[in-house]
């Protein structure tokens, strides 16, 4: 039976961004709204977060061409996308490795009217969502024109799908965001909703950290991706980048 999936995938999360150093310079002062011009879909990497993506693809340009990612599949937002172009600049990918594969399906979590509010400025601006959220969790709260987790979940089946389909024994790397990569590990691990938000509560995905899948065909009928590490940040400590980990400028409550 041909493998259905590919033989190894590695999950990263964009390098920091100018929204996340927004979102906390609006904490620290304790204001309502996160002051950045950009749609969230144009917010770049801040001068740090271009630090690590360069880290990170030096880390994957040291591995052997046999073992660096072959596909580069890419949300389409900009951080995700210069993220992505740091990653081939700097030798990451093999050398015949066709150009980043956009995918609309990997993109951030809509927070629809609840982006750019803090937490204060949730419950300041929406106390209703502020409670709603309370009482169903984030995992299933879905705020007036944005997205829940489920939601974010349901269309990340078919790009995993996509994935498996075009990709089957190949070595690919994903580039996309903090609420994806959880997602993914939801997914791919076969996890449910308190698993998931237990892995989340230990702490937030770290800007260009990898969550790193190996095929293992014993594994069921079919084989399945075993999970090899995760929130995985040495390659920026090796390279002396700093580890940021701030949730997203769109929100500060996930």
């Amino acid at each position: 039976m041909a493998q259905r999936w590919p033989d190894r995938i590695w999950i990263v999360r964009h390098g920091e961004s100018a929204g996340n150093v927004a979102r906390v310079a609006a904490d620290k002062a304790g204001l309502a709204r996160i002051d950045i011009a950009e749609r969230d879909v144009d917010v770049p990497l801040s001068d740090l977060g271009h630090e690590q993506a360069e880290a990170l693809g030096a880390w994957f340009a040291a591995k052997p061409e046999n073992e660096r990612p072959e596909v580069l599949v890419s949300s389409p937002y900009v951080r995700a996308r210069q993220t992505s172009d740091i990653i081939r600049q700097s030798g990451g990918l093999t050398q015949d490795a066709p150009a980043a594969y956009l995918d609309e399906r990997l993109r951030e979590k809509e927070f629809g009217i609840l982006d750019r509010l803090t937490t204060a400025g949730i419950r300041e601006l929406h106390p209703e969502q502020f409670e709603f959220r309370r009482i169903l969790g984030k995992f299933y709260h879905r705020p007036p024109a944005g997205e829940s987790w489920c939601d974010v979940i349901l269309r990340l089946r078919s790009a995993v799908d996509t994935i498996s389909l075009h990709y089957s024994g190949k070595r690919v790397v994903i580039v996309a965001h903090q609420v994806v990569v959880l997602c993914m590990r939801y997914l791919l691990e076969n996890l449910d909703e308190e698993q998931i938000l237990a892995i989340d509560r230990e702490g937030d995905v770290a800007n260009c950290a990898i969550t790193e899948y190996a095929f293992d065909p014993t594994e069921g009928p079919d084989g399945a991706m075993k999970l090899q590490r995760y929130n995985f940040v040495a390659p920026l400590e090796r390279a002396g980048a700093p580890v940021t980990d701030e949730p997203d400028a769109a929100v500060a409550v996930r």
